[in-house]
């Protein structure tokens, strides 16, 4: 199985959120809007500000990636 690192992006900076062995790139975009929700909750003053979580394989390569901002329903 693969492993995955999130990262939350502040302008061009990439902070580290940890990193998971999961099924699929599929289950890692689930966690990582998870986080973004969750991180977008403690941490409002990061919203409008177009803060991210980004999901990157062992090779750095980004795979998948989140605004921190709610996603209005009708984008879904």
């Amino acid at each position: 199985m693969p492993y995955y690192s999130f990262d939350l992006v502040v302008g061009g900076e990439f902070r580290n959120q940890g990193g998971i062995i999961l099924e699929d790139i599929e289950v890692a975009s689930d966690r990582a809007d998870q986080l973004a929700t969750e991180l977008s909750q403690v941490k409002p003053e990061l919203q409008q500000k177009g803060c991210a979580v980004r999901v990157t394989d062992r090779d750095d390569n980004e795979l998948y990636r989140t605004p921190l901002d709610p996603v209005p329903a009708w984008r879904r």
